[in-house]
Parts: C-alpha cells; structure tokens; sequence
C-alpha cells in the first residue's frame, strides 16, 4: 500500500459525512491526429448546483484515476491528461465539514499532505497535463490545476479564488508555493491575501487569464471543445505557451513586505494565517517546491488546530446557511405579493432604499417628501445611479428605461400610496415624527400595505401605538451603506402579525439581504452592542485615557475600522441619538458622553483629519476634550471594552432580542463587516475567556466555533 493511500485511509476515518467526489475518466482522440488523451472529469454526483469538494474520499478517487492514466502515460498509450468539473463547477476546495471536526493534530497533518501528495502525482506524469476550468474553482479546486502544465479559464467562469486566508487558513495544497512561482509574488500577494482579507473578493475568468494563470481563454458555451482544440495545437507545437520570467530580487521582497502591510492594516496581526501565508510565499523565491509543500503542512495541521479557523469556519456556515434560513420567520406561504412601493423621504438613505427596491423587485417605487425639490432631487439620485450601471454595463439600455420610468416621486401620499402593497419611512429619527408619517399612510394606503420603518433605535411598538391596524407595522432596519451591507434586522413588534412579517422576509429574500429577526427592543443588535461598544471607548477616554491608547487597545481584534473612525462613518450625531436612546433605557449601562456631545454641537464629522495621508486628533476636536485623570493601559481598556461587550449580549439573549447567540455573529458579521476570523465575536468571547469571567459560561457549546472536546 502506499504512503498516499496510507494517508487517505486514515484520513477517511474522521469524516463519516463526506460527499464523496468522483474522478471518471475518459478517453477520446484529440483534432488534428494529436493522439490518444484522457480526461478526468470531477463530479459529486449532486445536481449542477451543488459544489464538488475534496474530502479523503475525493482525493482517493483521484488517486485512483492517477493510477490509471499514469501507467497508460507511462506505456505510451496517451500523449496526455486533462482534468475538468462537471458543468458550471469546477471544484470549490477542501471539506469544510470534515476539517471542523478535526481533534488532533496529526490529523490535520495527514489532511495536508495527503492532498499534496494526490495533487502533485499531476505534475509528476510522463506527459502534459491540463486543467480546465470550466466554472466556479476556489481553494484547492485552483491549486489542482496549478500542479498541472497548462490552464485553460471559461470566460463565463463566476468565481475564482484562494480564499483559505479570509477563512483563518492558508492555501496549503501548492497554492502558497506554486502560484508565486507562476505569476510572481506581487500578483500571487494580491490574489492570496489582498482579495481574500478584502471580504473574500472573487476573480472572473477574464481576471483569471489576465494574471496569467490560465494560458489560455474560451467562451463558456463550447469551453471544453475549444480547450481540446488548443490542447492539441499545444501538443502539436502549433502553439507554444510563453510564460513571464519571475522576479527572484528585490521584486519578490517588496511583494510580500506589501502583504504584511495589507495584512496589518486589515487584522492588525491578530490573526496568523495571512502571516503563515506570507512566510511560505517568501521562502517560495528559491523554488523549491518540496520545501513550500511541507511548509505549507505545517502551517495547515498549526490553523486547523486553531480557533480563528474554527470560528471562521462558523462564520461561513452562518453567512451560507443561517442567513438563508432566518431563525423564528413565519411560514413563507402567509407572504402577500409586492406590486408597488412607496419610500416616505426622499433624501440620502431613502433614495438608496428606492434605489435597491426598484433593481431588485423592479415593481413600481414612489417616493414622497415635503416639498418638490426634495422629491425631484431623490429621483434624480435614483436615475443617476441608473445611468452608472448602464456606463459599467451591467444593465442594458432597455433595462435603464425601464428601471427609470418606474421610479415616481410625488408630495400627496394619497395619489403616490393609494395601491401600494409595501411602504417604507425613512424620515427624521424622532418618535413624534414616525408616528405622524404612519398616520397619514395608513389613511390612505391599501389595508393589506405593509408599513415598514428604518427606524435605527426607536421602538416599532410605540410607533404604531396610534394606529388603528398596528399588526402590519414591521421594522425594516438597512445598514448604511444599503447597497453593500447584507444585513436587514427585521423587527417585530408587539402587535405585527404573521402574515406582515412573512411578507417583510420574502421582501428581503428578494432584496437579496441577509434577513435577521429580532425583538423589538432598544436599538435592535448591532446599534445596541455597537454602542456599548464604542461607549465603552468614549467613557475611557473622559475618563483620562489618551485616545491614541484607547484606539491601539482594540487592534487585537483585528476589526475592519477603529472605534472612532467606525463612528466618524456612522456619523457623531446618529451616534449620540442612539446612545441617548439607549441611555434612556438602561441608564446604568450606557452613559451619554459629554465630549462626544460637544463634538457633535460644534458641528464635527468626527474626531480625526486626514491631511497627512493618515488619521491623526484633529486639533479642534483635541480643545474640546475635557478628561478626568484616569489613565488605563491598552490591555485594561481592552479587558474592559469587551468585558462591557460579553455583558451587553449576555443580557440580549437573556431578553429575547434573538434567537441564539449565532443571530447575534450574524448580525455583527453582515451589518457591522466584523471579521470571519472573530466569528462575528462570541467565539472570540468563549476563546478569550471572557464569556465565563463575566457570564459564568461561554455563548457557545463545546465544538461549536472551537475544537471538539
């Protein structure tokens, strides 16, 4: 038996549940009498939807079909061997399923290496091998073919990656080691960390060509016969693949000190795979590949044994799946059909809810507001946006015109609302205001309209109490920017009914957001843990603690933005409102920050200027603080930010605001942009011993986010 099959029998133990991949092979002639060629085809078995993976299963099956084609190379009866995917799939990497479940570390070991060892038997063969990538490929589905000589990418291709670094791993299958060797280091760099830390950014075909992984390109219809014709031009000599000559100086160097400096700014060093990543891509320059594979190993068994790949790991799980899935939503078939919408406000958020309603349901949207300039200023920002779609190409010039002529905008709700089904308030953040506007919509529109509030804080209870139907009332909670951010809290509130609700879901499904239920308590989840959050920060800060130490003293986290700049992007003002809001209600844990208050009177967009290229205490903003004489250190600061933090969602769940601590990561993940490395912030909590020092027990159960006990 040998070492490969050894590593694969083992390894096939610890994943009981792994759909298997299958490796058929076939055989044809290749054009122009190029000779005798085997293709081996990946495929699960499942419909074309399904991705294919590699688990111990899959790899075995690969292996056996090396086996065949190797000893028909060897005997001369092929001139060579491709690989491709079932349609529209190539291959979306490594069993994540089975590598969570993982226990020891030579397990995980024996993972790494015994895809190397598959995987590397391609390059190995006595003729050429080809790829082709005939759709989706990321993680090791890309890393196969790299171990082959030549690639060939579908134009049609929609996504391709290595994105392992985003999900706490590195591409440990040859993608650290050879993909550098192919294109460079700065190209590999930018595809390894930069696209993976930049929210898993994914390359189409042409990008794929372009960057030189593949030689060569073909349209998706008729990708894999065009493949086969090149193949055998290649094979001919008609055609001769040129390939770049790698930089080995000072290029290389510069590449990776240009990861380090994405990874910093972007983790800040608090999560290791970029950096394991990055060690292997530099020790690449020398090329020697045995060496990058047994790196590569190493630092596999070293991440898959750690928590941020479990809690990344449970974050891809909540975003692919609890997301599609909302927790506690009604029955879908209750839902009342959306034929027309009504957005109350034209200004900056409502033009952008107008605008992401009328892409999405592309039904008629009408907005109001209380005079004709605002109205036609909110139309023109739609029709404007239109108009950089069609420059981009992403809509044809029949869509446009059809897009902006079912955009309206009026001053009478009762012409602009009178037949809608769904009709949104995006006015000005006060109760008193919310209540009038759902007044004058409820006279006038249908009895079956749902009424829907943005509302960031406010409750959706009291702010239908006046109504004479407040069981269609629903919070319909957007994060700014709406285009971007996923996440739609949907609030419930004391007296909506199942068929609002079912209806506000399959209105989000449609928007294509990632749906969230919750109680309709003070500022809902991401506002309220937000905001205890950065309270914490700013009570520090009046404290005494100098607002450099207090913003260093959340880097390990490794957070998409520092407290004070995430709060500069919301806007001081909206800040202040919601932490008034929340003041209100629990008084003794959100306090009101008088600096803050100050800066927000005297008119500033927040606490830094940028006019030396980086954020720096802008001078005015510094002569308004007024501090006490309390200085903590970064690791007092943190252990209290996030001791406030555990507290606040320990209290959340105890209330109801959601279902499960899972709803609260998703929330965090998809409307605030925290890391996939954290897993939202509960596993961070549960690794971090914070959850038992202030709770008495962790979020999450054993195994959950965490290697399995």
């Amino acid at each position: 038996m040998s070492t490969t099959t050894e590593l694969l029998k083992q390894a096939s133990e610890l994943f009981p549940d792994e759909v298997v991949t299958s490796a058929h092979v076939r055989h044809f002639d290749l054009p122009f009498g190029a000779g005798r060629f085997a293709l081996i085809t990946l495929d699960n078995g499942f419909d074309h939807t399904k991705p294919t993976t590699f688990g111990p299963g899959s790899l075995a099956n690969l292996n056996a079909a090396i086996d065949q084609v190797e000893k028909e190379a060897a005997d001369g009866g092929i001139v060579g061997v491709g690989i491709t995917g079932k349609p529209f799939i190539f291959a979306v990497g490594a069993d994540l399923k089975g590598v969570e479940i993982l226990k020891e570390h030579e397990h995980a070991l024996a993972i790494g290496k015994g895809g190397h060892e598959v995987f590397k038997r391609l390059s190995q063969l006595a003729v050429p091998t080809f790829a082709y990538y005939n759709g989706a490929a990321m993680g090791g589905g890309v890393e196969v073919g790299l171990h082959c000589s030549y690639r060939t990418v579908s134009k049609a291709i929609p996504a391709f990656s290595l994105p392992e670094v985003f999900l706490g791993l590195v591409p440990g299958w040859g993608g650290c080691t050879l993909l550098p060797n192919l294109i460079g280091a700065d190209k590999a760099v930018s595809v390894i960390i930069e696209n993976s830390l930049n929210q898993n950014k994914q390359l189409k075909g042409k990008q794929v060509f372009e960057l030189g992984i593949a030689d060569a390109i073909f349209e998706g219809a008729d990708f894999l016969e065009q493949s086969l014709i090149w193949t055998a031009q290649v094979l001919e000599g008609d055609v001769e693949v040129e390939r770049p000559v790698i930089d080995r100086g000072e290029g290389w160097d510069q590449a990776v000190a240009k990861g380090r400096f994405i990874a910093d700014s972007k983790v800040h060093g608090a999560a290791p795979a970029a950096y394991r990543a990055l060690d292997i891509i530099a020790a690449a320059k020398n090329g020697d590949l045995q060496q990058g594979y047994d790196a590569e190993d190493r630092a596999l068994a070293d991440l898959i044994m750690g928590g941020e790949l479990r809690a990344g790991i449970y974050a891809f799980n909540l975003v692919q799946k609890r997301g599609k899935r909302p927790a506690g939503a009604p029955d879908k078939n209750l839902a009342r059909p959306v034929t027309k919408v009504g957005v109350v406000g034209a200004g900056l958020m409502a033009s952008q809810l107008a605008l992401l309603f009328l892409r999405r349901l592309e039904v008629p949207v009408v907005l109001t507001d209380i005079d004709q300039e605002r109205v036609d200023k909110g139309v023109g920002y739609v029709h404007a946006e239109i108009d950089k779609l069609l420059a981009k190409g992403r809509i044809n010039q029949d869509k446009a015109n059809r897009l902006k002529a079912l955009v309206t905008g009026v001053l009478d709700k009762a012409e602009g609302f009178s037949d809608a089904d769904f009709v949104i308030e995006a006015v000005f953040e006060e109760i008193g205001v919310k209540q009038q506007v759902f007044a004058e919509v409820e006279a006038v529109a249908p009895a079956h309209a749902i009424l829907a509030t943005n509302t960031s804080s406010l409750s959706v209870s009291e702010m239908a109490s006046k109504l004479k139907h407040p069981e269609r009332v629903v919070g319909f909670h957007f994060f700014n920017p709406v285009a971007i951010l996923p996440l739609l809290e949907i609030v419930r509130g004391e007296k909506t009914d199942d068929a609002s609700l079912a209806t506000a879901f399959a209105v989000a499904k449609k928007l294509k957001k990632t749906a969230v239920l919750t109680k309709d308590a003070p500022a809902f989840v991401v506002n309220r843990i937000l905001t205890r959050f950065m309270g914490e920060i700013q009570n520090v800060i009046d404290e005494g603690t100098p607002v450099e130490v207090a913003e260093k003293a959340i880097e390990p986290l490794g957070l998409p933005m520092s407290p004070l700049v995430l709060l500069e992007l919301v806007g001081p003002a909206i800040g202040l409102h919601v932490s008034e809001t929340l003041h209100g209600a629990f008084p003794e844990r959100f306090k009101v920050s008088p600096n803050l208050k100050a800066v927000v009177e005297a008119g500033k967009r927040g606490f830094y200027v940028y006019d030396s290229g980086k954020p720096e205490l802008d001078p005015e903003v510094a002569a308004l603080l007024k501090q006490g004489d309390v200085v903590l250190t970064e690791e007092q600061v943190r252990a209290r930010v996030l001791d406030a933090v555990a507290q606040e969602i320990g209290l959340m769940l105890d209330e109801g605001v959601v279902a499960e601590a899972q709803d609260i990561d998703l929330c965090l993940i998809t409307g605030a942009g925290w890391p996939f490395h954290l897993g939202g912030i509960t596993p961070y909590l549960d690794r971090e011993g914070v959850s038992e020092r202030v709770n008495g027990k962790k979020f999450l159960a054993p195994g959950v986010a965490s290697v399995p006990a």
